[in-house]
């Protein structure tokens, strides 16, 4: 009797909090849902529209929100008439002949192969004509482009599993702001705004905000700070499955430079249900604008004594 109680406790406990949300189809009513939240405000000239590119491979884990997330992307961005879209999974963009043309990279839950945590070499290693050391240095090549690229003034947003495409690259986790680690299960997050005058927080309105996600923890570059935080949880009242890290505090969405370059990163969300959420949505819009160039904001790094106690 005791042992059936105490399984029935922990299956409560386990599905209160670590179970996935459901997976759906995209449908039309859902892509309209998604356009209605977003208000068409043309900031530039035509002439000065944006070449965009969305970025949706993954060799690694199968997000399920991939095409939801780029169906999302590009309702976002046409509608405001301040971009020119694309859309890629073929790794040939990042050759130097054609990354060029991009103003901003969307990289889009871009999880890589657990061998190596490298997407390019996941790609490039099928090519079996290529001896070991050529496809290493192929993808090292890729990896390169894509640093310059932005380091030379151009925007890339990662979008949640994106940040794990170069995992094992320190000069990738420079770029992005960090590193991925590990997460706990799926649980209910409450997010708070680091500045909540900050104009690319501007959609939440000076409020927080409850999420259904994974707790995202960084490592490598993240513990360089060398970022402007936007998002963060207290991690008392995230349910942990590894021991419990000693700050309080994690950081999970900020902005950065690199070079002359601007990155956006946000872990929201492994779900599409977040897209739920026009306050959210709008905070994306906000964040492709500041990776465009075209919306101005303190994206100075943290200071020691601005970290939360």
């Amino acid at each position: 009797m005791k042992i059936g109680l105490i399984f029935l406790t922990l299956l409560i406990t386990f599905n209160s909090y670590s179970q996935s949300l459901p997976e759906f189809e995209i449908t039309q009513s859902w892509l309209n849902k998604i356009e209605a939240m977003v208000e068409r405000k043309k900031r530039l000239a035509p002439s000065k529209k944006k070449n965009l590119l969305i970025f949706s491979l993954h060799t690694g884990y199968n997000h399920w929100t991939i095409p939801h997330t780029e169906e999302a992307i590009k309702i976002i961005t046409l509608k405001t008439g301040d971009f020119n879209v694309e859309v890629s999974k073929d790794v040939s963009v990042f050759e130097k002949k054609n990354i060029s043309k991009y103003d901003v990279i969307v990289l889009n839950n871009n999880c890589s192969d657990r061998e190596r945590r490298d997407m390019f070499w996941d790609v490039i290693k099928e090519n079996k004509f290529l001896e070991e050391e050529q496809v290493l240095d192929k993808a090292k090549k890729l990896e390169k482009n894509l640093l310059k690229h932005i380091k030379r003034g151009n925007g890339l947003v990662l979008l949640h599993g994106a940040i794990v495409m170069q995992n094992n690259s320190l000069d990738f986790s420079e770029m992005v702001g960090g590193s991925f680690d590990f997460h706990p299960l799926q649980q209910e997050i409450s997010v708070k705004l680091f500045d909540p005058k900050h104009p690319l927080v501007s959609s939440f309105e000076g409020k927080g905000f409850t999420h259904y996600d994974e707790p995202y923890f960084f490592k490598n570059a993240y513990f360089n700070y060398n970022f402007r935080p936007l998002l963060y949880m207290n991690l008392d009242q995230i349910k942990m499955t590894r021991d419990r890290p000693k700050d309080n505090i994690k950081f999970i969405s900020w902005i950065k430079r690199y070079g002359r370059g601007r990155v956006f990163y946000s872990s929201p969300s492994h779900n599409a249900q977040s897209m739920d959420n026009p306050k959210l949505v709008n905070f994306f819009l906000n964040g492709l604008y500041y990776a465009a160039g075209e919306l101005s904001c303190d994206d100075s790094p943290i200071l020691v004594n601005e970290l939360i106690d």
